[in-house]
């Protein structure tokens, strides 16, 4: 693995939000960092409701991680584009993060600690 990227079991519990639906909450959250980045949480696809997320043809790469597959959410509140990215087949140095779903904060998604 490149020596600026660390992954770890992420303490408590995680919950994802979007348009006032929980969409999912986890014990077994992994916190990723690289570099100088804030931290990303990636949930296991088992504790995520998959029905709200919907497959995009976005694809992009990172040289370290490999392939990023995304989805959008999509909920009575309406859709939010590209919130969520999963690598299916990482490298092998971070495949702790495979069957796992990572989300853009924002003002429509809420990843929190709780």
């Amino acid at each position: 693995m490149a020596d600026h990227i660390k992954i770890r079991r992420a303490e408590g519990t995680w919950v994802v939000r979007s348009g006032g639906a929980v969409l999912g909450e986890t014990n077994n959250a992994l916190e990723l960092t690289e570099g100088d980045y804030a931290p990303v949480y990636y949930f296991p696809r088992e504790d995520i409701a998959m029905a709200f997320l919907d497959r995009t043809d976005k694809v992009t790469h990172c040289q370290w991680k490999g392939d990023a597959n995304y989805f959008s959410i999509v909920s009575q509140s309406g859709t939010v584009e590209n919130a969520a990215w999963t690598y299916e087949n990482p490298m092998e140095a971070v495949a702790a993060i495979k069957d796992h779903l990572a989300f853009y904060a924002s003002e429509d998604v809420t990843v929190e600690r709780v």
